[in-house]
């Protein structure tokens, strides 16, 4: 049975399937999942735990064995199988075909794995798992989800936030649940269950992370005095160039992509909601369009490109120099656009 990670609570009820299959792309997602199942396990008397980690030469008689094992502390056992590569090969394929045609009794087997692309999906032991039991798959969160995702995890935390704090923290973390995460662990240490628009901005300000998103909505806005005060605090700091560089890029390949839709004639609110553009960001990043010209962004994207290669050595200059000249130009400063 393929089931998503949020659905794993009504699978622990009654008299749970005898095997677990836990994986996926999205690690955090995959992990709290196995966490569950462990907690629950617990709870429910299975107090013995051995865990496999199967690493190259892994002998696959350890799973039999460990399934015919009497426990010693307790009637009922958690084995949990480590397979990170989610590629088993033959003997390890065998083997757990042939343990999910006579499950033990009194005994839990969670098999742990990264992500399964088709191919493993389609595979015999992969079927004899789904068969004999449960299969948790965590797929990413896509960008438009996760502001709803977002949502959820404040509400589980017994959060409130209104949808401007939700969307803030989606675009400062996009593509990172964990960061999300830990950063509503950390605000709500900070500022308890109401997490208002105002003081959620001054904590994040705290992050350097956030001085590079502030950098980004910088030379959007066209304010170069505030980016070139940004830059010389990061590097003050000690942040790393990368960092700057990859948020940029992040932002100008959406940009470059916006602006060549727009100017194929696609309206705009539409091109902006396709590229998971938030309401609250939508008026900045409309002004940057306007004063843009398409080809520019094209542009800005080679010339980041050449800071990259300066960072890895490849190439000579002055990185932070480059990055303050790349920002001016984007904010439109006369003289630095190339």
């Amino acid at each position: 049975m393929l089931i998503d990670p949020a659905g794993i609570g009504t699978q622990l009820s009654g008299d749970p399937s005898p095997v677990f299959l836990i994986g996926g792309d999205e690690a955090l997602l995959a992990e709290e999942a196995a966490d569950s199942l462990r907690a629950w396990a617990r709870t429910a008397g299975f107090e013995d735990r051995q865990v496999l980690e199967v690493e190259r030469g892994f002998d696959w008689q350890q799973l039999a064995a460990a399934a015919s094992a009497m426990s010693l502390f307790s009637t009922r056992r958690l084995i949990e199988l480590r397979l990170p590569t989610g590629r088993p090969g033959d003997a390890g394929a065998k083997a757990l075909v042939a343990y999910c045609q006579a499950p033990p009794p009194d005994t839990l087997l969670l098999v742990r794995t990264g992500g399964l692309d088709r191919s493993a999906r389609n595979t015999r032991w992969f079927k004899a798992l789904d068969k004999a039991g449960v299969v948790v798959l965590a797929r990413r969160v896509r960008p438009e989800e996760l502001p709803a995702w977002i949502r959820a995890r404040l509400r589980t935390r017994q959060l409130s936030a209104p949808a401007e704090v939700e969307q803030l923290l989606a675009h400062r973390f996009e593509g990172n649940l964990l960061a999300v995460a830990q950063e509503i662990d950390k605000l709500a240490l900070l500022l308890g269950t109401q997490l208002d628009i105002d003081p959620v901005t001054a904590a994040l300000a705290e992050d350097a992370r956030f001085d590079v998103f502030a950098l980004v909505d910088g030379c959007l806005a066209g304010h170069g005095a505030r980016c070139v005060r940004i830059l010389g605090g990061l590097r003050a700091e000690g942040a790393e160039p990368v960092l700057v560089v990859w948020a940029l890029a992040r932002e100008l390949r959406k940009l470059a992509g916006i602006a060549a839709e727009l100017a194929a004639g696609r309206p705009q609110g539409e091109v902006l909601r396709s590229h998971g553009v938030w309401s609250s960001r939508q008026a900045l990043v409309g002004k940057a369009l306007r004063r843009v010209p398409t080809h520019r962004w094209p542009g800005w994207l080679s010339w980041l490109a050449r800071i990259d290669r300066t960072i890895k050595g490849w190439r000579e200059g002055d990185v932070w120099l480059e990055l303050e000249q790349l920002s001016l130009a984007i904010c439109g400063t006369r003289g630095l656009v190339r």
